[in-house]
């Protein structure tokens, strides 16, 4: 059977808040790692979050 296309990532907050979101992304199409400014509720302001590995 074929791998997926599409894998989910952990968006971990830049804050150290230990905030994260869980999100999709095509492993073809994008290589390099994840990063996306999103609100973080604990830190009550928009930060970056970064792609780890989902344990």
């Amino acid at each position: 059977m074929a791998k997926a296309v599409t894998i989910k990532v952990k968006l971990v907050s830049s804050a150290d808040t230990g905030y994260y979101y869980v999100s999709k992304k095509n492993s073809r199409t994008m290589t390099d790692k994840l990063s996306k400014k999103k609100y973080d509720p604990i830190a009550k302001k928009h930060v970056e979050f970064r792609e780890a590995k989902i344990k």
